[in-house]
């Protein structure tokens, strides 16, 4: 998959796609970085890094979030939230972020829904939380405990979802950030 990171930009502080809010900031993208072991068929080390071409402005309504300090998995049943523009209902697009909670699914009981489960991945929701990510959201963070511990990567059209760990990924995105 090639991108053209000219093509990019980033909006950072919105809340309603329909409109111009006074808290959006549009940054371009200078250079993107794939995980060079990416698969597009299991979905395994999904993850992309983005080089803004210049800093965001932090305030409010734009903060940087922390990323986990250790590689392990987070124990079953740790809640966490999930923000998105994806479709919901008769597959309509939001114009509002939408916002909900889940919980971690055990990596065991998880693999009966994704065989191809490996340790780049981490699984959320379950059948009685009916709220997940969908179509669209993609790219989106999974946050528990204030931290960003998933990226959203894919799923059934019921819960649990698979997210990228972002555990996983840390000796990666320190050598992929370095000057």
């Amino acid at each position: 998959m090639l991108l053209d990171s000219r093509d990019m930009t980033v909006v950072l502080g919105a809340h309603d796609r329909s409109a111009i809010e006074d808290t959006q900031q549009v940054i371009g993208v200078e250079s993107y970085h794939m995980h060079p072991e990416y698969n597009d068929d299991t979905n395994s080390n999904d993850i992309l890094l983005l080089k803004l071409v210049h800093k965001a402005t932090l305030n409010k309504n734009v903060q940087m979030i922390p990323l986990p300090t250790s590689s392990s998995d987070l124990p079953d049943g740790t809640p966490c939230s999930l923000a998105g523009w994806g479709l919901i209902d008769d597959n309509q697009d939001m114009e509002k972020l939408f916002e909900t909670n889940i919980t971690t699914y055990s990596r065991r009981k998880c693999m009966k829904f994704y065989p191809e489960l490996d340790d780049s991945m981490i699984c959320a929701g379950s059948y009685n939380q009916l709220r997940d990510t969908s179509q669209g959201d993609s790219g989106g963070p999974m946050v528990c405990n204030g931290v960003a511990h998933g990226i959203v990567s894919f799923g059934n059209h019921f819960p649990p979802g698979v997210y990228s760990r972002i555990a996983h990924f840390l000796p990666w995105i320190k050598k992929t950030m370095e000057p």
